[in-house]
């Protein structure tokens, strides 16, 4: 959710369906993100000369500062997710209401970890699509009161 909560507060939007297709990087609507997607699958997939090209790409494309940021942003959801998996955490029944049409959007339920989370029943989508602007306007107050985004990992990224 905060992918897609953060693409529409710093863009006005951005297409998460290019998480499952590379192919659709450029249609994303998220600035660089042939290199970004190119880092990430080359470091989950563990192929050494890949990630060493892709992190070149990347620090020659966004700079230092944003490989750093990128690099610790695919080691936390690679942790957080192992540690999920690991211990079989489901997705708590408010972000699922809330993700459900993402979730149906990136196919989620073809991973074997969305075992662990119990289905939606139809009231809960649609309670989900009523609370998702809400949560999109929590956010973006958030940001607002916070001044989250300032910082130099999205400016370095925005202003490329």
């Amino acid at each position: 959710m905060l992918l897609r909560a953060s693409g529409s507060i710093q863009s006005g939007g951005v297409d998460v369906a290019v998480v499952r297709d590379a192919e659709a990087a450029d249609q994303s609507g998220v600035p660089h993100a042939d290199a970004l997607i190119a880092f990430a699958d080359a470091v989950i997939t563990n192929d050494e000369s890949g990630t060493s090209a892709a992190r070149t790409q990347l620090r020659d494309d966004l700079g230092a500062e944003a490989l750093v940021d990128a690099s610790a942003v695919v080691a936390n959801f690679q942790r957080m997710n192992r540690i999920a998996d690991a211990t079989g955490i489901p997705l708590d029944r408010p972000m699922r209401s809330i993700t459900a049409e993402l979730q149906t959007q990136l196919d989620l339920d073809g991973f074997v970890s969305a075992g662990n989370t119990p289905r939606m029943n139809p009231v809960s989508k649609a309670i989900g699509r009523l609370l998702l602007p809400i949560a999109l306007v929590g956010l973006r107050a958030f940001k607002a009161l916070t001044g989250r985004g300032k910082g130099h990992s999205n400016s370095t990224i925005e202003s490329s």
